[in-house]
């Protein structure tokens, strides 16, 4: 849904920007920001300018992805148009950004479809969720249907539930398979989704908080978008706090990127992840990495994160407290991402549940030789070595588990924890 111009609103100001309406329905959207403006080639430099970077992971560019897939559809290599997927499997165990996005903000993640298809030349966009995501997105677009009255739409908007929204289930290529009706699991490809997807299509498979902010970005401009945030992650980003333990009671937060670890703890206002209590905090997911307590005044963005190996991934702060023993919650996340696997590559078939089995004799406290260097040495061998980044994931968490915990290790080793409760 395109016009000439945009209702008169005033932009958001602050940090308050994704999830600046007052509720999901279409009305409380355009009061907030108006109507989608006319879409051109000048929209992916804005979005370049912005920095708008991918939201689920990996962090690569939107304008990046954005000018391939345009140019692959102009060079006319495919004989049907392109296809854009918002990816809100969010089969990350930390993460609910992606889930309160869907709730609150529903016609945000669809106009940020509605850009990327125009810009790309697709006629079709899909929403990729749970089934019961699957319903808020559903209702925003009859609610979209019911105000058009019939009236053509450029870009036909759908909505596909997911049999399974496990770790892997969210990789893209598993997710282009969904959508053309495949298995959705990940596959090694050799050409990429950008150029050739399942159906032959070029395919553009983006995380759905990216698709929010390209929206944004399309209204009001990459100055507004950078009048927030730091220089490697201008603007805001959704932020999901969380006890490591138990993601359950995890808290979404709206924040402008590079904030400091510690001041989006204190923010979460979660008991568990007071900075006064916290051991160490797993940035960026599951498959992300291990930063001690002494990392909390850096920033969550690369250049805060870069001295201890971290990135923001999916924008995940788990906390881990000073009373729980560190070895013992790797060694369940690590079993639990080997149970996630998908079973198509060596690394997944064999090399994770080794690296599990691994820790977890570390974690039991029965020592058999050079624990923390045959981690190591498994953990190189699966490195880039798998049809997706799933094994990559594993082995930078457990690594970073042996360098952050390096003193719990050695008491391990020696049949002992230093932390009352600890698991052995």
């Amino acid at each position: 849904m395109t016009v000439t111009a945009p209702y008169a609103v005033v932009p958001p100001t602050g940090t308050r920007r994704l999830l600046a309406a007052a509720g999901p329905g279409l009305d409380d959207h355009e009061r907030t920001h108006g109507r989608l403006p006319a879409i051109g080639p000048g929209t992916v430099d804005e979005i370049g300018l912005a920095g708008i970077d991918g939201r689920g992971g990996a962090g690569f560019p939107l304008a990046r992805k954005l000018a391939v897939v345009a140019a692959q559809a102009q060079r006319g290599r495919s004989r049907r148009a392109p296809v854009v997927i918002g990816n809100a499997a969010e089969g990350e165990p930390a993460s609910r950004k992606d889930a309160v996005l869907l709730e609150r903000a529903p016609h945000l993640v669809l106009d940020g479809l509605v850009v990327a298809a125009l810009v790309v030349g697709a006629s079709e966009a899909v929403v990729a969720t749970s089934d019961r995501l699957a319903a808020h997105v559903r209702r925003a677009i009859d609610e979209r249907v019911a105000r058009r009255s019939g009236a053509p739409d450029p870009v036909r908007l759908d909505v596909r539930p997911l049999a399974h929204t496990s770790f892997v289930a969210g990789e893209a290529g598993a997710i282009a398979s969904v959508v053309d009706g495949g298995r959705g699991l990940p596959e090694d490809r050799v050409v990429r989704l950008a150029e050739r997807g399942p159906s032959g299509r070029p395919t553009l498979v983006s995380n759905v908080e990216t698709l929010a902010q390209a929206a944004l970005v399309a209204r009001y401009g990459a100055a507004w978008a950078r009048s927030v945030g730091s220089a490697s992650a201008p603007g805001t980003r959704l932020v999901t706090v969380s006890d490591v333990t138990d993601p359950t009671g995890a808290v979404v937060l709206e924040t402008a990127g590079g904030a400091p670890l510690g001041e989006l703890l204190v923010a979460s206002r979660l008991a568990r992840a007071d900075p006064r209590r916290a051991q160490a905090v797993l940035v960026g997911g599951w498959g992300g990495t291990w930063v001690p307590a002494a990392a909390l005044d850096a920033g969550l963005d690369v250049d805060g994160l870069a001295p201890w190996g971290a990135a923001p991934g999916a924008g995940v702060l788990a906390v881990l407290d000073d009373r729980t023993c560190p070895i013992a919650v790797t060694a369940r996340i690590a079993a639990a991402l080997a149970g996630a696997a998908a079973g198509r590559c060596g690394p997944c078939v064999n090399g994770l549940p080794r690296i599990a089995e691994v820790v977890a004799v570390l974690a039991s406290g029965r020592p058999a030789g050079d624990l923390a260097g045959e981690v190591r040495r498994l953990t190189a061998l699966v490195d880039g070595r798998g049809a997706c980044h799933h094994p990559d994931g594993v082995a930078r968490m457990v690594r970073s588990a042996v360098t952050v915990f390096r003193d719990d290790v050695q008491a391990h080793l020696g049949d002992r924890c230093l932390h009352a409760g600890g698991a052995r």
